[in-house]
């Protein structure tokens, strides 16, 4: 373990959602700004070895690192507040511990012994805690654990981090604990019991927390945080009130007003190294809630009834509206219900109308009539990944009319497959890992809207899809007016396709959400919403 690096464990009580990775972020941005260096990394307690191959419903959207990771959302708030990337060592579940063990077991690497547990499961996980440490590139590492305490799924990781405390000594280890206070409104006070069993089930563990971080909807008085601090054996400073915000934004600042970066230094005997520069931060936050126009923007998708679905998408809007001083009022719209019977009435209030990716062809032809209706109404328009592909094939049907034009994901024996699986995925039979994925360069065609978006024309972007655009359909798609504007310098995949003689019609083959962050929007979405707000004049 690199012994100058210090290591924050963040564990989570009584229910799961209380915002541990928000919490996490915004210490990690508070650090930031004390001149320290920071990662943080995200232990998931489910037997899959990475979320790439569940439903969005069931946990979210899937985030994609640089390197082609397939991780928790969390891992997108991390890189939106830190402005940092992360990548495949930020994000170990269950399944890849367990999997890294018996693995070792196959090769004979644990000389007869039998594999446990206790030590064996809780030493993997040991050593994943302290990878990032030992690269020396960062003085603080923060790890947030997933679940809740007294989960079965969690006990391991747990039990490791009890340990770490003997491994690393008392000044190098911290635990904050975040946990709920619940407001029971017939009584009209707050209750700390959920709270005193959610600390007793940890100190069950051997773990006592230094730091109890206590969500809330209602300022805590000070008799409750006594209460808490003696019942939970924590110092009453160390209390720390985490009100429901208005925006996530505001919480480093919130928590920066409760000094929780304050009470973690002078646990891990902390000295900054600069002063707490959060002024470009307030900037963003000024010009998120002062916006001096506003449009709405149409999300069309087909998990729409799970927001998270689509995080980094609606995270993206809120960084690049900010940057253009613009709120943006977003409409998630299901693909399934749009029809060619109700398509106008759908669609005829939007400013812009995104896209957004997806899997198989639940809702598919709503997003086809989506971008038609975009197209002929002179709407900007932006696709992303499936997107892209949709304004292939609606062109293919409608401009050139190929009347059959599809996917080969969607009609396997389409006589104009437009768009067809990528040649490197034909042979591919399992399913998790194994799309294209991770960062990609792209060049641009001077004089595009995506080159003018960037002010370059060499780009990198991440991917994460299995069908591309099929070059055979180029030449006549390109004579009709759909221009490939951007592509892969050494594959030729076609990565962007934006549309003659409109405002604003660009899809990209990429996901250009997953690199937005507070202080870096995303060009392609500040461009859009400016798209959007000439439109709305007009």
């Amino acid at each position: 373990m690199g012994s100058s690096t210090k290591y924050i464990f963040i564990t989570g009580g009584v229910t799961s959602s209380l915002g541990k990775g928000i919490i996490a972020a915004s210490l990690g941005r508070l650090l930031l700004a004390r001149g320290f260096s920071v990662t943080i990394q995200k232990f998931d307690p489910y037997l899959n070895i990475d979320p790439g191959t569940l439903n969005p419903y069931e946990h979210g959207e899937c985030y994609v690192t640089d390197d082609g990771a397939e991780t928790d959302l969390d891992l997108g708030h991390y890189e939106r507040f830190l402005n940092v990337t992360t990548s495949q060592s930020n994000n170990i579940t269950t399944g890849r511990i367990y999997n890294n063990v018996i693995t070792k077991e196959r090769k004979g690497e644990f000389l007869g012994k039998t594999v446990q547990v206790i030590p064996h499961i809780t030493d993997e996980i040991k050593t994943n805690f302290y990878k990032l440490g030992e690269e020396g590139k960062y003085d603080v590492v923060i790890t947030e654990i997933g679940g809740c305490v007294g989960d079965i799924e969690s006990l391991p990781f747990i039990e490791a981090v009890r340990q770490a405390r003997w491994d690393l000594g008392p000044s190098n280890f911290l635990v904050i604990h975040l946990t709920l206070i619940p407001y029971l409104s017939a009584a009209k006070e707050l209750k700390t019991k959920p709270t005193q069993h959610s600390v007793k089930q940890l100190l069950e563990a051997g773990i006592q927390p230094d730091i109890l971080v206590c969500r809330t909807e209602h300022h805590l008085p000070a008799d409750v945080k006594k209460k808490l601090a003696l019942f939970c054996n924590v110092q009453l400073n160390n209390v720390i009130e985490a009100m429901d915000a208005e925006s996530i934004y505001d919480v480093p600042l919130l928590m920066k007003k409760e000094k929780l970066d304050e009470r973690v230094m002078t646990k891990l005997k902390l000295t900054s190294k600069s002063n707490t520069d959060l002024e470009n931060w307030k900037d963003f936050l000024g010009k998120l809630k002062n916006p001096t126009q506003e449009v709405t923007i149409g999300l069309i998708g087909k998990y729409v009834s799970l927001p998270d679905s689509y995080k980094s998408i609606i995270e993206s809007f809120t960084h690049a509206g900010a940057a253009v001083e613009c709120k943006v009022h977003l409409k998630l719209i299901s693909s399934e219900e749009i029809h060619m019977d109700n398509f106008e009435s759908k669609l005829n209030e939007l400013d812009g109308i995104l896209v957004a990716p997806g899997f198989g062809e639940r809702g598919f032809e709503g997003k086809i009539e989506t971008v038609r209706y975009a197209r002929e109404n002179k709407i900007p328009f932006f696709g992303i990944c499936l997107g892209m592909q949709v304004a292939v094939i609606e062109f293919a049907r409608n401009v050139l009319h190929l009347e059959t034009a599809n996917s080969t994901e969607m009609d396997p024996k389409t006589v104009h497959p437009v768009i067809g699986l990528m040649e490197n995925q034909k042979k591919i039979v399992q399913m998790g890992g194994t799309m294209r994925l991770g960062s990609y360069a792209c060049d641009l065609k001077k004089g595009s809207k995506a080159a003018h978006a960037y002010g370059r024309t060499k780009i990198q972007e991440r991917h994460r899809h299995r069908y591309e655009f099929n070059n055979e359909y180029l030449k006549q798609v390109e004579d009709a007016g759909l221009i490939a504007t951007g592509k892969n310098p050494d594959t030729g995949l076609v990565e962007i396709m934006e549309l003659k003689n409109h405002p604003w019609f660009v899809g990209v083959q990429f996901h250009p959400e997953y690199k937005s962050t507070a202080l870096n929007p995303q060009p392609l979405f500040v461009k859009f919403i400016q798209a959007a707000i000439d439109n709305k004049k007009k």
